[in-house]
């Protein structure tokens, strides 16, 4: 599913139209995306967790020279699915 098969499905089921459904799904989009990046965990209890967590620098190797190299400390975004959300795709 894609961002406008997602948007249609959300107007369908909520009864809105699909350019308040895509209102709604951006909006929702952005508030993750600030609360991520102020390194808020975003709780939506059924569904999941979103969370950011710190990933430190590493020595890595490149596979075609086989040079080694240094991989920079960066934050990367972890999504850890509900209880409810898991027994859906578990059925």
């Amino acid at each position: 599913m894609n961002k406008t098969e997602l948007i249609d499905k959300i107007a369908e089921k909520a009864g809105l139209s699909k350019a308040d459904s895509k209102k709604a799904f951006e909006s929702t989009v952005a508030a993750i995306k600030e609360a991520l990046a102020e390194n808020d965990k975003v709780q939506l209890i059924g569904f999941g967790t979103f969370s950011v967590t710190s990933r430190p620098a590493r020595e890595g190797i490149n596979p075609s020279t086989k040079a080694k190299i240094q991989i920079p400390a960066k934050n990367v975004i972890k999504f850890k699915a509900g209880a409810e959300l898991s027994d859906a795709v578990n059925k």
